[in-house]
């Protein structure tokens, strides 16, 4: 389960609108307890491949994330894209590139009138649905 507040849930709605007509992307800082994760801090990055279809993280930015993130005592939780065109489900190509079976996968789908965000656990290829609570709602 991951839960985060309303006003970060904002955060990446408002970024990933803000980068339309391409992909947005950005990490997820936070605590862990037991099985359930909690977002202290979104990180709001660049992508680098400019596409509506594929996402690349700016390193420098990640870097830059990971170093406040150290700083701040929180971990690393995962991260965001955004889907523009399609469901909020993971494509292949987000299968193929999740290397962290502990991290969760949100995919934020812009493709119907209603935004639609979802988490994601992907351990070797095999996707699984995440509790995703979002606080405040």
């Amino acid at each position: 389960m991951i839960t985060l507040s309303k006003c970060d849930y904002e955060m990446i709605l408002n970024h990933c609108l803000g980068q339309l007509p391409n992909e947005a992307c950005g990490l997820l800082a936070g605590r862990v307890a037991g099985n359930k994760k909690t977002v202290e801090k979104i990180y709001l990055l660049s992508n680098i491949d400019q596409s509506p279809k594929h996402f690349s993280m700016e390193p420098q930015e990640q870097f830059g994330a990971i170093k406040d993130m150290r700083a701040k005592d929180l971990i690393l939780l995962g991260n965001f894209h955004s889907h523009p065109g399609s469901p909020a489900r993971p494509s292949e190509e987000d299968i193929r590139l999740a290397f962290e079976p502990d991290k969760s996968y949100l995919i934020l789908s812009l493709a119907e009138e209603n935004p639609i965000l979802k988490s994601f656990m992907i351990i070797n290829r095999q996707v699984t649905n995440e509790e995703l609570i979002i606080k405040g709602e």
